[in-house]
């Protein structure tokens, strides 16, 4: 019933919708045939600011007809608008050439009105259209220049290279002046033509250098890379860049923005100027800047060139190098310091200062292959300076590696005093030491900054790492030197020690001679060596320990041969040890005002190796019988399992070989049960002789000296 009711309402809707449909359809039918009419006389006519505004009217009401074009007369109004846009075009761009022929040899005097409405045309048609003037445009505008700057014009050099950017500024002012207005704004015309410029002064440049390779110098390179660079730096802060993004620089890489040489003109000149401090190089960073679209518009094109500007670098640090070693040796070593540590060369801050001012100048160049090129270089000098002037300067040292030979002995035997450096060879090492250290971490931070300075794909390819291997041995090297004067000034200390006659002492009184020149010689070098370490203070202490090290051993073996020893001669021999211990643990501090508590790592090298040598003369004061009670003590004391060693205090005790056989037969019965297995066997087999043996080595050894001497 409802259906009923209603079919006839549903009748009278649907033909009304589809009344209004053709009625809406006609009127733009009518509109369109219309449009297309005035389309076509106007185009005839040129009345392109009228056509502008028709045109995408007539368009948007073709959009209406698309599901009509099967239609004949519909297909053929479109036919008839298509038609009109390719008239349209080919006029404009024909009123184009008249108004800017490309052979013409005068330029209008102004802009067209109907040129401007032109443009505005030119929009809504085919893009193609735009870019034909676009392009024409820019070349009819670039066409003197290529005439005024030809490869056999004067002005085409690189010494000239000036002249290119004034020429186009003088044209971009022009052009705002006449034509300013006749392209859209939107059209970014003033860009494009600085952008297309840059395109043509790169192609004609690399063809001119390339030409004419052999007459480039470093000089005319870098000033026309600054004039270039300044030019690039110019369009950063005139234009957007955003003519770049439509493909134009995609075959260019996108530079870091370090590499923005006017964001760092303040800054470069001052690195000539500027000292390089310790830790300059890792200074806090200043604010990323913005990237430079324009960077290596035209810069790109001096990239194949640098390769001289690598090599004159290498000439330049070769004679600075040079001039730092002849320096040195006018000057001689530094003078001594003890208010502010050891002073570092001044030629190290220098090669420093260099070597950034070079980096930075060849990351606006380059963050390529160039930079590669030059860490090269940088690694080349830096271990220079390394063996000329840090290594090329150690003193040298009178006796061996290995401390005392035969020949020093028998001086020392007749009485002439070890050689020692002198204090301007002591401040000297120490200088060396703390240059070296300085090289060290300069170099870490040197690696780092170059490594933001290349290019991301480049950036494994820098290691400095075996020239701060090679400063590190520097470093070694003086602390070793050091060790060994002051250990070779003591010697004749301790030589006197084993050759004094200790079964004779009768009482106990102060330290013995020996003692107090051990403490005069520490006193003499470490306060000297302290204060000019004063800024490496890790080093000082590392000296304190080799000392350490060194030294106490030594004093021990010396120790092994004060024999016979009497009850009273050990007792003073454990005196002058506790008196030694007492200096060596107070020797980092020794002579200074302020006290300051010895490193744990150098205490508990002190106190393990002094007390070693206490226990030694505790074993030997100790009564020989029971054989028992006495080798059960060495045991406990000393616990050395070694036979060596427990032949040795028998030795410094004065016994006879006959009681000494006893007693070893006994001390290898006490020794501790070896632990199994094979390696056990044939230690305990090799550090066990029989007496017959050790007493034939004994007399070996005292027959070899007795010839050699």
């Amino acid at each position: 019933m409802v259906k009923e009711i209603t079919r006839d309402i549903k009748q009278l809707d649907h033909a009304k919708r589809h009344l209004t449909t053709s009625i809406t359809t006609l009127n733009h039918l009518h509109m369109l045939a219309g449009g297309v009419d005035s389309l076509e006389a106007m185009t005839r006519r040129r009345q392109y600011g009228e056509v502008a505004n028709l045109l995408q009217g007539v368009m948007n009401v073709l959009e209406h007809f698309h599901k009509y074009m099967g239609i004949p007369q519909i297909r053929q109004l479109s036919e008839r608008v298509k038609a009109a846009q390719t008239e349209l075009g080919q006029q404009i761009l024909a009123d184009f050439e008249e108004a800017f022929p490309s052979q013409g040899t005068k330029r209008p005097g102004g802009p067209s009105n109907v040129l401007r409405d032109a443009c505005l045309v030119a929009n809504i048609l085919d893009p193609r259209v735009k870019q034909e003037i676009i392009k024409k445009f820019i070349k009819q505008h670039l066409s003197e220049y290529l005439v005024l700057f030809q490869e056999n014009q004067d002005v085409a050099w690189l010494d000239k290279i000036d002249r290119r950017y004034a020429w186009i500024k003088r044209q971009l002012v022009d052009y705002e002046e006449k034509y300013g207005r006749m392209f859209p704004r939107e059209w970014y015309m003033t860009e494009r033509i600085a952008v297309e410029f840059c395109h043509v002064t790169r192609t004609e440049l690399a063809k001119i250098m390339r030409t004419r390779a052999k007459e480039i110098e470093v000089k005319l390179l870098l000033f026309a890379i600054q004039r270039t660079t300044n030019f690039e730096g110019f369009l950063a802060k005139r234009f957007s860049g955003c003519t770049l993004t439509d493909g134009s620089l995609k075959k260019l890489e996108s530079p870091p923005s370090s590499t923005n040489p006017f964001l760092e003109d303040d800054t470069a000149p001052e690195m000539e100027e500027l000292p390089v401090e310790k830790g300059d190089l890792d200074q806090p960073k200043k604010p990323k800047a913005p990237d430079n679209p324009f960077h290596g518009l035209v810069s790109k094109c001096f990239e194949p060139h640098l390769y001289v500007y690598i090599e004159s670098q290498d000439k330049n640090l070769g004679e600075l190098i040079d001039r730092f070693v002849a320096d040195f040796k006018a000057q001689g070593p530094p003078k001594p310091n003890t208010d502010e540590g050891g002073a570092v060369l001044p030629s190290c801050a220098d090669l420093f200062v260099y070597y950034k001012k070079c980096m930075v100048q060849c990351s606006q160049l380059s963050t390529g292959e160039p930079m590669i090129a030059l860490t090269t270089i940088f690694q080349k000098y830096l271990r220079e300076y390394a063996w000329k002037i840090l290594s090329g300067n150690l003193p040298k040292t009178t006796t061996s590696s290995g401390g005392l030979t035969i020949s020093s002995l028998l001086k020392e035997k007749e009485g002439s005093e070890a050689a020692k450096f002198t204090l301007e060879e002591l401040c000297l090492l120490c200088s060396i030491l703390s240059t070296a250290e300085y090289c060290l971490a300069t170099t870490q931070q040197l690696e780092e900054k170059l490594k933001e300075k290349v290019d991301v794909s480049l950036t494994e390819r820098i290691n400095l790492t075996g020239e701060m291997d090679t400063f590190s041995t520097v470093i070694s090297s003086s602390i070793q030197l050091l060790v060994q004067d002051l250990d070779a000034a003591c010697d004749p200390a301790l030589t006197a020690m084993s050759k004094m006659q200790w079964q004779n002492v009768e009482h106990v009184g102060d330290q013995s001679p020996y003692v107090t020149s051990v403490i005069l010689h520490i006193k003499q070098n470490v306060p000297i060596i302290r204060d000019n370490l004063a800024s490496t203070r890790k080093y000082f202490t590392q000296f304190c320990i080799k000392f350490a090290n060194s030294f106490i051993p030594k004093f021990i073996t010396h120790l092994f041969k004060c024999k016979p020893i009497s009850m009273v001669g050990a007792e003073q021999l454990l005196l002058d040890t506790h008196s030694l211990k007492m200096v060596l643990l107070d020797l980092p501090s020794i002579g200074s005002q302020v006290v300051r508590k010895a490193p744990a790592s150098y205490t508990k090298i002190v106190v393990k190796g002094m007390t070693r040598a206490e226990m030694i003369l505790k074993v030997v004061m100790a009564p020989h019988e029971p054989l028992v009670v006495f080798v059960d003590n060495y045991i406990k004391l000393l616990t050395d399992c070694n036979t060596e060693t427990f032949q040795k205090i028998l030795d410094m005790k004065g016994l006879k070989r006959s009681e000494q056989s006893s007693m070893l037969e006994l001390f290898r019965q006490r020794l501790p049960a070896p632990p199994s297995g094979p390696e056990g066997s044939s230690s305990l087999s090799l550090m066990a002789p029989t007496p017959e043996q050790e007493s034939s080595r004994i007399r070996k050894l005292e027959k070899l000296i007795k010839k050699r001497l």
